[in-house]
C-alpha cells in the first residue's frame, strides 16, 4: 500500500471499516483486533489507525452493524496486550543494546536516565501517551527498556487502555446519533487526526527551541 491510499484509507477509514465488514462479516471484529494491537503492540507500526478507527467502529456500532459491548472487550483487550508486548520487547532488548560506553544514544547512562524517569513519571506518560499517535506505540517499548516496574506499568497500562477505549468508542457511539456527525463524518475524522497529532508537534517545537 502507498502512501496516497494509506492517507485515503485514514481519511475514509467510515467507509473502509464499512466495506471490510460488508467483505468479512463477524471476522471484522478480529481485523479491527489485530490492528488495535499491532498500533500499540509493535514499534513498526504506529501508523496504523487508532483513536479514529475506535470513533468509527462506534459510529457504526449506532446502526447496530457492530456490537458495542463485542467491540469494547475486544479494542480494550488489544490495547493491554498490545502495550504489554512492547514494554517486554523493549525489556528484553534494551539491556543489550544500551551496553555501550562510547555510543551517544545507546549507552549505560541513557538506559539509567530512562529507567529514573520512568519509575518517577512513568504512570502518567503511559497514560497520556495514549491519546497521542506514534508516541503511544513508542511509550511501551521505552518504559521496557528503561526497565520500569512491570506491575506499576501493568495497573497504569490497564487505565490508559480503558479510557482510552471508553472516550473513542462510546464518543463515536454518542455522538454519531448526531446528524451532522453522521452526515460529516469525514470532517469529523479529519479533525480527531489533526487534533491527536498537536501535542506532539508542540513538543518538537519546543525542543527544537530548547537547542537554539
Amino acid at each position: 500500500m502507498d502512501i496516497i491510499s494509506l492517507l485515503n484509507f485514514f481519511i475514509h477509514i467510515d467507509k473502509s471499516l464499512i466495506s471490510l465488514i460488508d467483505i468479512y462479516g463477524f471476522w471484522v471484529y478480529l481485523i479491527l483486533f489485530i490492528i488495535i494491537f499491532c498500533e500499540t503492540g509493535l514499534v513498526v507500526t504506529p501508523f496504523l489507525p487508532g483513536d479514529s478507527l475506535i470513533f468509527v467502529a462506534g459510529t457504526i456500532a449506532t446502526k447496530g452493524v457492530l456490537n458495542l459491548g463485542i467491540l469494547f472487550i475486544i479494542l480494550f483487550v488489544a490495547a493491554v496486550l498490545g502495550d504489554s508486548i512492547n514494554y517486554w520487547i523493549g525489556n528484553k532488548i534494551g539491556p543489550r543494546i544500551f551496553r555501550s560506553h562510547t555510543s551517544k544514544f545507546f549507552n549505560e547512562n541513557n538506559l539509567t536516565r530512562a529507567h529514573n524517569f520512568y519509575e518517577k513519571y512513568g504512570g502518567k506518560t503511559i497514560i497520556y501517551a495514549r491519546f497521542i499517535p506514534i508516541i503511544r506505540t513508542f511509550a511501551p517499548f521505552v518504559a521496557g527498556i528503561g526497565e520500569m516496574s512491570y506491575f506499576k506499568f501493568f495497573v497504569y497500562n490497564i487505565i490508559g487502555g480503558l479510557l482510552w477505549v471508553l472516550i473513542f468508542l462510546f464518543g463515536g457511539y454518542f455522538f454519531g446519533q448526531i446528524s451532522f456527525v453522521e452526515n460529516n463524518l469525514t470532517l469529523v475524522i479529519i479533525g480527531i487526526i489533526i487534533i491527536s497529532l498537536i501535542p506532539p508537534i508542540i513538543e518538537y517545537v519546543r525542543e527544537r527551541r530548547k537547542g537554539f
